[in-house]
């Protein structure tokens, strides 16, 4: 199976149609195997999903079978509630992370886990503080140190649930973890988000 650092290496986040390119040129490189092709396909099924063409990825997602390798189920069952997600449908995308938090925690997947637990926030945003504070748990235990790097982004995310809530004091605490992660585990990247983040708050609290 593939490592996540080769797709991350793929994905342009904000290129969707860039990452689109990349993940077909990928399937045509004789290197990857059948499984490997197969998560590959996932991919490029959540870039044409990020590009609102949520049909053709539910029917890219459809095509690729994941019953002889388990990895590849727990991909797939992300990526369909990514797109359902994506699409309006976050109720019925809940069940599909429930499933694939699940699975990967089964197969020992922590990063596919940690994913899963982190899009439960989001679809399920009734119970978005729980389902981030769970991932938190788990992601902080993790064995895998890119697994580990998700607590930045789920520190961030309810720091921004509580800043968008009027909670500054307590979004700020959680930016403030954001950035001892970042600089623990993270990429520059997060390391200047989580900066930005805590400047942020700092005219709001002392507007406060």
């Amino acid at each position: 199976m593939l490592d996540q650092s080769t797709l991350d290496r793929l994905w342009n986040f904000g290129d969707p149609e860039l990452s689109e390119q990349r993940f077909r040129d990928a399937l045509a490189d004789p290197t990857y195997d059948t499984y490997e092709k197969a998560e590959l396909a996932t991919q490029l099924g959540r870039a044409i999903g990020l590009q609102g063409r949520y049909e053709e990825a539910d029917a890219l997602l459809d095509s690729v079978d994941g019953e002889e390798e388990p990895t590849v189920g727990v991909r797939i069952l992300l990526e369909r509630g990514r797109v359902l997600n994506s699409s309006g449908h976050a109720a019925m995308a809940v069940p599909l992370f429930e499933q694939a938090a699940e699975l990967g925690d089964h197969l020992g997947e922590e990063f596919l886990a940690a994913d899963a637990l982190h899009m439960l926030a989001l679809a399920d945003s009734a119970h978005a503080e729980l389902w981030t504070r769970s991932a938190l748990e788990y992601a902080s235990t993790a064995h895998d140190p890119h697994t580990r790097r998700w607590m930045v982004a789920l520190h961030n995310n309810l720091g921004w649930t509580f800043h968008g809530a009027g909670q500054f004091a307590e979004a700020l605490v959680e930016f403030q973890l954001a950035e001892q992660w970042a600089e623990r585990a993270g990429t520059p990247a997060q390391q200047q988000a989580a900066r930005e983040a805590i400047q942020a708050c700092d005219p709001a609290l002392a507007a406060g």
